[in-house]
């Protein structure tokens, strides 16, 4: 690859990228969802699909614009909101990318996506034991308290969901990318079994993606 071409390829991936994020900063600014002091925003579905493709390093740095832009004008939990925040994309993303990337299997995916997930989790209860005190103002024992029936659920189900959406677009997103030339395209390895494959998990991962958002909506009181 010639020196123009490496820039040009270059230029194409701060594009896709800029436009990844703005996809996510758009769909947290339509899609919020409260629960008590939490809000479920989909923004890691998007950056997460971008990590897949450019990688982990490329997706904690869009998961960092992502953030700051919401502390700047979407959020209202300041400092601190927008700390969380990227502790919790930043993990997600970081490790269920960092499987992926390097071997793109949907087996590493589904790896990846569960070893983003469980660390998220246990990133973000260490942290809401030790900021939420500060951001409520409440002391670490009431805090503690919220684990079994907020936090922990709460977590699981905004890192469950985002996987199996995740798994759902992101073959539409990368073959839609490729056929507008803002990734590199590769020799097509399609045939009738793996069609079907991946229009199972689309299919079933719809299902998860229907079931999951009816059961944040129930958590939050909404139905």
């Amino acid at each position: 690859m010639t020196k123009s071409q490496k820039r040009t390829e270059n230029i194409k991936k701060l594009c896709c990228m800029a436009m990844l994020v703005a996809i996510a900063i758009v769909a947290d600014f339509f899609i919020r969802v409260p629960v008590q002091f939490l809000t479920y925003e989909p923004s890691d579905v998007v950056v997460t699909i971008g990590a897949f493709i450019f990688g982990p390093v490329a997706g904690i740095v869009m998961s960092l614009v992502v953030c700051l832009v919401e502390l700047l004008a979407i959020s209202d939990t300041g400092i601190i909101g927008f700390l969380m925040n990227f502790l919790a994309s930043g993990v997600f993303v970081g490790v269920s990318s960092l499987f992926y990337f390097k071997k793109k299997t949907l087996s590493r995916a589904v790896i990846g996506l569960v070893a983003g997930s469980l660390s998220m989790v246990v990133i973000m209860l260490l942290w809401n034991y030790i900021l939420t005190p500060i951001f409520m103002t409440s002391t670490r024992e009431e805090v503690l308290q919220l684990f079994i029936p907020l936090l922990i659920p709460f977590n699981f189900l905004k890192v469950a969901l985002n996987s199996a959406l995740v798994l759902m677009l992101y073959k539409g997103v990368v073959t839609a990318l490729r056929k507008s030339r803002l990734i590199p395209t590769r020799e097509s390895a399609d045939n009738h079994n793996f069609k079907m494959n991946t229009i199972i998990l689309i299919s079933v991962s719809a299902l998860i993606v229907a079931t999951l958002i009816l059961v944040l909506l129930i958590f939050a009181g909404i139905i």
